[in-house]
């Protein structure tokens, strides 16, 4: 009987000017996706994570903190 475990990611969603949705897991390096509607990206996203998790072993995983808005004068 194989045993399947649950795990929830923080996942970072934004919109290009473009309008395509792109989503990255700032815990696992390079997993990030994109898709023109929401209900697509969560679907990448997720197949993106299973693929970076065959390969976090190998990684050094980062801990998400948060997002924090910043502002400079341009």
């Amino acid at each position: 009987m194989q045993l399947i475990m649950k795990r929830e990611f923080n996942v970072i969603i934004e919109q290009d000017t473009d309008g395509y949705f792109v989503a990255s897991v700032p815990n696992l390096a390079g997993c990030h996706t994109q898709a023109k509607f929401l209900d697509e990206l969560i679907e990448r996203i997720r197949e993106a994570i299973t693929l970076c998790l065959e390969f976090e072993d190998e990684q050094d995983s980062l801990d998400f903190v948060g997002v924090q808005r910043v502002a400079v004068e341009v």
